[in-house]
């Protein structure tokens, strides 16, 4: 699919894993938004790092958003902190963080160090609606998974009329319906991909994910962070038996037009 032009935005899949895999080469979650004006990138899982540094100078990303608190959603922020401050290009400048309260220590405990988090990144904590990310405006509601775990609708000024709203890891897909307007491009996980998702697990299957983008008329879904073992065909069928727009299944370096 080609590039971002003054319309749109583009959806690059740096990696769509789950937090293991037996997969060779799995990568965990990260996802990269590309407008004529910037770039942000959502999450930040396991191995991702080069596949971003190989696409976007990391130091001119508008933001980085992280969905929740899982190392398979924010550890590649790692190699991503150590190139910020070792980099030739390193400046002065701290790259904007969204992200709930706690990732700082989380960070500075992994690495034991303390400021090895700030050194790099400008913190903004999730607890307001709306924030502007640079070109991008990003939405945030809180969603049912783990401690706080949120969803998010990210616009570009160049195409604010369409977005991308992206699940992060849910259990309640309503959770999230309030940010799709029609023509949204969702990014969902189907964690037990065909279903049925066990009692008490706070995921979904492709059918929920189908379902909520049939609701909310948006124009396509593209179905991420799929657990080992599921079967990926019957995902897929899952999630055309109910909903009758292009539907597909992340996988690293895919790409979509937003």
């Amino acid at each position: 699919m080609e590039g971002a032009d003054a319309n749109h935005m583009e959806l690059i899949i740096l990696g769509a894993g789950p937090a293991y895999s037996n997969v060779p080469g799995s990568l965990g979650s990260a996802y990269l938004l590309r407008s004529p004006v910037g770039s942000i990138v959502l999450d930040m899982g396991q191995g991702t790092f080069p596949s971003l540094a190989a696409l976007v100078e990391p130091s001119d990303l508008a933001g980085v958003v992280i969905s929740h608190l899982h190392p398979d959603h924010f550890i590649d922020l790692i190699p991503l902190r150590h190139y910020l401050r070792r980099a030739e290009a390193m400046s002065d400048r701290k790259l904007p963080l969204l992200a709930a309260n706690g990732l700082e220590q989380r960070l500075d405990s992994v690495w034991g160090e303390a400021g090895f988090f700030a050194a790099a990144f400008e913190h903004r904590d999730l607890d307001a609606a709306s924030f502007d990310v640079g070109p991008f405006e990003v939405q945030a509601t809180a969603v049912t998974h783990s401690g706080h775990s949120y969803a998010f609708r990210v616009t570009s000024g160049t195409a604010a009329d369409r977005g991308l709203v992206y699940t992060g890891d849910i259990g309640i897909i309503e959770d999230a319906e309030p940010l799709v307007r029609p023509g949204d491009v969702i990014l969902s996980e189907a964690s037990y991909g065909p279903g049925p998702v066990p009692e008490g697990m706070p995921h979904i299957d492709a059918r929920a994910a189908a379902e909520m983008a049939t609701r909310t008329e948006a124009s396509q879904l593209v179905l991420t962070h799929v657990r080992m073992g599921m079967d990926l065909e019957a995902t897929m069928s899952a999630a055309s038996s109910v909903f009758a727009g292009p539907a597909s299944l992340a996988r690293p370096d895919s790409r979509f037009l937003v």
